[in-house]
């Protein structure tokens, strides 16, 4: 079995340490906004302009790139 182990200097390191703990959750805010971005453009009533839906695009496409700049996919969160 393959074990990591990672240490934080809790006084200088807090908000890393922090970070580290809820990384999980974090993720999953991300998750849940790409959904949402993804719905709202999806299933956007015909009211919505032209332009929303694509500001909407937009944001998607730049949350997805950051994370692909940074090495982080939706297939590692399970």
């Amino acid at each position: 079995m393959a074990r990591g182990i990672i240490e934080f200097n809790l006084n200088e390191e807090s908000n890393e340490f922090k970070l580290a703990l809820n990384a999980k959750e974090i993720m999953s805010v991300l998750w849940e906004l790409d959904q949402e971005l993804r719905s709202r453009t999806k299933y956007a009533s015909d009211t919505t302009s032209e332009e929303v839906i694509e500001a909407l695009i937009s944001i998607r496409d730049f949350l997805r790139e950051s994370m692909s700049e940074n090495n982080i996919d939706f297939d590692m969160y399970g």
